[in-house]
């Protein structure tokens, strides 16, 4: 796993051992910041001077990819202890540890925000229901800015992680162990979404 682009191009990023962390793919990564550049709804203002939110972060391969590509500032979520050390040896390696926050806590239960932040990642555990959730904890604590992206990441076969503001009509329910999991309770305009393997990008305008 590398970072696929900008100032740190090359650099190789440690991952822990074990399936606890599911990194994102680099020809994932890649596909997705190509979105981000070329689509209609965004271009280089996107990164440039972001200050960037990386939810559930393990490596924080995310998060560094858009400092590489010019974003200003990162802060990350993670709870997981051996994620935390392989979070903070990529940080270290990449030379940022003046522009990056390490926050070891549940990103569902966040502190108060210092800066608002305009392009947020979240790549949580599939069918749990945590990117609605994660958004409106956020959202309540001001880490959301005013038009900010948020890239979301979800199983293929999940349902919109987010009401569609855009498309205001029912919301399929997911279940987990044979119950149901309520509509998202937080709501964006949908701008795109791919599919990649088992994996849903699905990006969205809060």
């Amino acid at each position: 796993m590398r970072i696929i682009a900008g100032a740190r191009k090359g650099r190789i990023l440690v991952a822990p051992a074990g399936a606890t962390t599911r990194p994102t793919a680099d020809r994932v990564r890649q596909a997705l910041f190509d979105m981000l550049l070329h689509a209609p709804w965004g271009g280089a203002s996107v990164l440039t001077g972001a200050h960037v939110l990386d939810a559930f972060a393990g490596t924080g391969a995310l998060g560094l990819e858009a400092l590489s590509r010019g974003a200003a500032s990162a802060s990350f979520f993670e709870t997981d202890r051996a994620a935390l050390s392989a979070l903070r040896s990529n940080i270290a390696g990449c030379g940022w540890k003046e522009t990056c926050t390490v926050l070891p806590r549940d990103v569902t239960k966040p502190p108060r925000a210092r800066t608002a932040c305009s392009l947020i990642f979240i790549d949580p555990p599939y069918r749990q229901g945590l990117p609605a959730r994660t958004l409106a904890a956020l959202a309540a604590q001001g880490w959301v800015a005013d038009g900010a992206l948020a890239v979301i990441e979800t199983a293929a076969d999940e349902a919109l992680p987010l009401a569609d503001l855009s498309n205001p009509g029912p919301t399929a329910t997911d279940s987990v162990d044979g119950e149901p999991v309520p509509p998202p309770a937080y709501a964006g305009v949908l701008l795109a979404e791919r599919k990649h393997g088992a994996a849903r990008l699905s990006v969205w305008r809060l």
